[in-house]
């Protein structure tokens, strides 16, 4: 059996772990990841245990 790297997923706003854990094989695009610590919920990107956070911008009122 090959001995395969993981860890918790840590929050980017707070650093706490969250309820999620990584393989190094794991690759994951645009998850809403919930922090249950600081409650709030950000879209990442996850490849070989680099995590990218995904800035969108903000929605905008229409204007008529």
């Amino acid at each position: 059996m090959q001995n395969i790297q993981t860890q918790w997923l840590l929050c980017p706003v707070c650093n706490h772990k969250t309820r999620i854990r990584l393989r190094q094989d794991t690759v994951i695009e645009r998850l809403p990841l919930y922090c249950p610590k600081c409650r709030k919920e950000i879209l990442v990107n996850v490849k070989q245990l680099n995590i990218n956070i995904i800035r969108e911008p903000d929605a905008q009122t229409q204007s008529r």
